[in-house]
């Protein structure tokens, strides 16, 4: 089996493709400045952008773990989450609450999508 790691650094690769899977690290917002709403659209973009990177689509993705700061923020990440996520396509997906690296985080998102 082959490993293509994807923007790697020297604590983590953005993305590492094992076999038929993508295994993306977790993603939280470039910009702080919004709502749970607006930091979950921003995250998710950047899990299109992450995916095309690696040659698949939101429509691969097998499994998600959202993380939220407060649990709180469940039905507006719930909003931006909804509209994103294709139709019949949904993944398998755990949400928990957990105190996240820095505090203007409200959200991170790990996802693993199947390349086929």
């Amino acid at each position: 089996m082959s490993i293509q790691r994807i923007l790697p650094a020297a604590r983590y690769s953005e993305a590492v493709i094992a076999g038929n899977f993508v295994f993306c690290a977790g993603m939280v917002p470039e910009n702080t400045e919004g709502d749970i709403k607006a930091q979950t659209q921003d995250v998710l973009a950047q899990i299109d952008a992450l995916l095309a990177t690696c040659g698949t689509n939101k429509t691969t993705i097998v499994d998600a773990v959202i993380y939220l700061a407060d649990m709180a923020d469940y039905n507006g990440m719930n909003q931006a989450w909804d509209s994103w996520v294709a139709p019949g396509q949904a993944p398998a997906r755990a949400t928990v609450e957990a105190r996240l690296a820095n505090p203007a985080w409200l959200i991170e998102i790990k996802v693993t999508a199947y390349l086929g």
